[in-house]
């Protein structure tokens, strides 16, 4: 019999604000993303999650069903902010580290002198709103999309330059800078003026291109995460591999996590990441299938509580189908990076607890508490699999292990 573990993160959709934030990250102080949806929201219509049990971490009134067939609880972020990168890194069982933070207003001439001695030309058009342009083409600023001084971006019209000679770029800022990731990313059908013209200030006073208003994510998106600090080698998806299980990683999943021997699957659209989600269940008999669900964190930046709703229950839609289609073997565990609550007032990422919900058909509905890391996941991956331990977290997978005495299937 088939048996595998579909983890499914919907990225940004965290469920209450951390304690430390009242300390480290005061104005995110009483987020709460999923919450904050079910209030706002036009329409919220999620039958497959109430089914699973959400209303046990999300005490909302518009949530009808209680109960639930899942197991349940909530996990905490260890990594520093609230950052796709880490989080999804720490999902895998990453101990994250510390991250080194400066504007790039800080390096900018260094990056020059490192990019020119490679042969690139560069330049700073608009002192005021510094960032560097690469052979005319390529934008090298800040990413204003999370916490300051994080992350660089290295973004580029793909019509005019392949994706191959950016990620080139990508590693040059990469070896010069030691802020926790640097990201080369390019889109097709779009010109280096319509990048230049996305570059804004945002309240903070960071500088950089503002990527859902440049269209990079709309056509022939591609993407590459580089990181600072991480060992792929003790992350459960090369664990597997190592042990001949099969890996998939589809959306911001492939996107971010290293692992050569994956099967890739690129995706942004919610449809093409849960429709690749079924179709890899159909072509696995035995691995990890992990899928991010990256539009809703792109309607969180937007602050856009009802396109967020839309979202939620597309997936909630698609759910019925991969319900179906497990077998009594497999495991599904939903979560979540961080928290993005479009009502908190910005529109960067909030420090939150991400959500839990865990269904396997041999399994008892549990309560799993609140967790300390979301590296708990990668462990009880492998754990599931009889595998070694990735380098962070603890596995839940033993408080699944008490066969249910009643049918559970979700009908």
């Amino acid at each position: 019999m088939r048996k595998r573990a579909i983890v499914l993160i919907l990225d940004s959709l965290g469920v209450g604000y951390m304690e430390d934030a009242k300390n480290i990250r005061p104005r995110d102080v009483g987020a709460n993303t999923f919450y904050h949806i079910l209030d706002q929201a036009k329409e919220m219509v999620i039958p497959q999650f109430e089914r699973l049990g959400v209303k046990n971490i999300v005490n909302h009134p518009r949530l009808e069903k209680n109960g639930g067939f899942a197991s349940y609880g909530k996990i905490n972020l260890k990594h520093f902010g609230a950052d796709s990168f880490q989080g999804h890194n720490e999902i895998m069982g990453t101990d994250p580290k510390i991250p080194y933070t400066m504007c790039i207003s800080s390096v900018i001439d260094e990056l020059r002198k490192a990019l020119e001695f490679e042969g690139y030309r560069t330049e700073i058009p608009n002192p005021e709103l510094p960032y560097l342009l690469v052979n005319d083409l390529v934008i090298v600023a800040n990413n204003i999309e999370t916490d300051f001084g994080q992350i660089y971006n290295v973004t580029a019209p793909l019509d005019y330059i392949s994706f191959n000679e950016v990620l080139k770029i990508g590693k040059i800022v990469r070896a010069n800078v030691k802020v926790n990731r640097v990201i080369a990313l390019g889109g097709e059908n779009i010109t280096p003026q319509q990048l230049q013209d996305s570059i804004e200030r945002r309240k903070d006073g960071l500088v950089g291109l503002n990527s859902p208003k440049s269209g990079v994510y709309k056509q022939g998106y591609q993407c590459r995460h580089l990181g600072y600090g991480i060992n792929p080698e003790t992350q459960a998806a090369n664990i597997l591999v190592q042990k001949g299980i099969d890996v998939t990683l589809i959306g911001k999943m492939q996107d971010v996590i290293d692992c050569d021997e994956a099967t890739k699957i690129p995706a942004v659209e919610t449809d093409l990441v849960m429709n690749s989600v079924l179709e890899s269940m159909d072509q696995m008999n035995e691995g990890l299938i992990a899928a991010t669900v990256q539009e809703t964190d792109i309607a969180g930046h937007s602050q856009d509580v009802d396109l967020y709703a839309q979202k939620i229950m597309l997936v909630d839609q698609y759910l019925s189908v991969l319900l179906e289609k497990m077998t009594e073997e497999d495991l599904l565990i939903v979560s979540a990076d961080h928290g993005n609550d479009p009502t908190i007032g910005h529109s960067q990422h909030t420090r939150e607890k991400a959500l839990l919900l865990v269904y396997g058909k041999k399994f008892r509905p549990t309560n799993l508490g609140e967790r300390e890391t979301l590296s708990d996941i990668a462990a009880t991956v492998t754990d599931f699999f009889g595998a070694k331990s990735p380098e962070n977290g603890k596995s839940f997978y033993r408080l699944l292990q008490v066969p249910s005495k009643v049918n559970r299937s979700n009908k």
